[in-house]
């Protein structure tokens, strides 16, 4: 195959792009930069250059907006819940079962990835670590123990998935060309067997650290824990307590019937009946906005007009905070698929596929092994994660995924395996830079001393899920 300038130019910026990640900078400028330089050589026309960048971007947020809704809602929807104080509430009875440290690191696990499953972890975790850590640690759990529960529950098996907000999903479904429903699907499986196997492994190399009730009495590390003053000095009317009951118990019920209707569908259809790919997600965003209502009315009723409208606001910042720059991040790896890239150059025909044709030149000097393509796209998944974000780089792993599929393995399994070797990286488990800094410092623990205890359980889960991937997944 014969490659033009521009495919060179687009290898070499791609190749910049994850050097910039290995030394742990920001990727934007140089997505930025390659985008008008290719567009710019490819078409031989300057204004094409400058035209292409804002088509890129623009092209980027049609397709991920979404994304950015179903975040703004779902925050928004906690925020309403914790100004009731029923955030609060709905974890409470979740105290009184850690009866040891035991028990308390696998109650942590599960209470951290049902609650980020649903909210995502960055926003759940002053809640989980101000109401259920100390309350571990009281029962002998060691702080930096609860802190890798927490990291591996959330910010790895439920963001990894990302199965009910379906952002990564979305992401890397879009830039591999294949349906977001299978791909969510497949982290789903894949997010499970990593995390099932980090949580059983972590626990087995640290259980001897944990003590007995009576050895803890009075320990110093219950004074390391940082509460934010709203958990601990909230005070609530009489008829803010009965709406704060109310809603713990509402909020839990509506969202779990949501997720067992949308189980229901797909055990008994095969699908989720015109609930397929990003229309899940919209159905989760949709029940959350009227919970947000009724819950913003309970809590002011003469002012909820104006209420709601600051928690849409807050949701809407938190969104593009979290997820901003990776939009011209995916506009830039956008330009290497031939599915976008005649939108981004203003060609109707005959659209280039940058990524495709240099993988494709290089395919008769690799062998055709679905491992190694399996390996291949999880090493990028975790080099790109090195960023600190975990989802800068789906953009890049599932543009990768559709070039290296073959007979033996599917874009869609490849795109899953990037995606956990990115989101279990850079979300918040194996990088010092990333949100784990929030876990660290709410558990009162080292970051650093935190990613040496995640290390060995998560990447021991990657490479184990990888070859699952490989010779189970694959075949189905």
């Amino acid at each position: 195959m014969e490659l033009s300038i521009s495919h060179i130019l687009y290898g070499l910026f791609t190749l910049l792009i994850i050097g910039t990640m290995v030394m742990r900078k920001g990727i934007v400028l140089p997505t930025l930069f390659g985008t008008f330089i290719i567009a710019w050589v490819y078409k031989g026309s300057l204004i094409a250059g400058f035209t292409a960048i804002f088509h890129a971007n623009l092209v980027a947020a049609q397709e991920l907006f979404s994304i950015f809704l179903i975040i703004t809602f779902m925050l928004a929807l906690l925020n309403s819940l914790r100004d009731l104080g029923a955030d609060k509430r709905m974890i409470q009875p979740i105290q009184k079962i850690m009866v040891n440290g035991h028990i308390s690191y696998f109650v942590l696990v599960i209470a951290t990835y049902l609650i980020s499953l649903f909210f995502w972890p960055t926003p759940a975790v002053p809640l989980i670590c101000a109401l259920l850590v100390p309350a571990a640690i009281r029962a002998g759990l060691p702080a930096i123990t609860a802190a890798v529960a927490i990291a591996i529950a959330g910010q790895g098996m439920a963001l990894s998935s990302d199965y009910i907000v379906q952002v990564a999903p979305n992401l890397s479904a879009t830039s591999a060309g294949v349906e977001t429903a299978v791909v969510a699907d497949q982290a789903l499986i894949l997010s499970l067997i990593t995390g099932g196997i980090a949580i059983m492994l972590a626990y087995i190399m640290y259980r001897k650290t944990i003590r007995s009730k009576e050895d803890v009495r009075n320990n110093i590390e219950l004074e390391n824990i940082q509460t934010t003053k709203e958990y601990t000095q909230s005070q609530h009317t009489n008829e803010l307590r009965v709406w704060s009951k109310l809603f713990a118990i509402l909020v839990p019920l509506a969202l779990t019937g949501v997720v067992s209707y949308m189980v229901y569908e797909k055990l008994n259809t095969g699908r989720m009946s015109g609930l397929e790919g990003g229309d899940g997600a919209a159905f989760i965003g949709g029940v959350a906005v009227i919970l947000l209502l009724l819950s913003t009315i309970a809590f002011r009723r003469q002012h909820a007009l104006d209420y709601i409208t600051t928690h849409i606001t807050d949701g809407f910042v938190f969104a593009f905070k979290a997820m901003g720059p990776v939009i011209p991040i995916a506009g830039f790896f956008f330009l290497g698929s031939s599915d976008f890239a005649g939108a981004i150059l203003g060609m109707e025909e005959r659209a280039p596929a940058f990524l495709f044709d240099l993988v494709q030149s290089t395919q008769e000097y690799l062998p055709q092994s679905a491992l190694l393509a399996g390996f291949s796209v999880l090493l990028i998944g975790i080099i790109t994660g090195l960023d600190g974000s975990g989802f800068s780089g789906l953009p890049l792993t599932g543009s990768l995924a559709a070039s290296l599929q073959n007979g033996s393995i599917d874009a869609t399994t490849l795109a899953a395996i990037g995606q956990m070797g990115s989101i279990w990286t850079g979300g918040g488990t194996l990088v010092a830079w990333s949100s784990l800094i929030a876990i660290a410092g709410f558990c009162g623990v080292s970051v650093m001393e935190l990613v040496r205890k995640n290390f060995i359980p998560v990447i021991v889960g990657l490479v184990i899920t990888t070859i699952v991937a490989v010779v189970i997944l694959s075949r189905i």
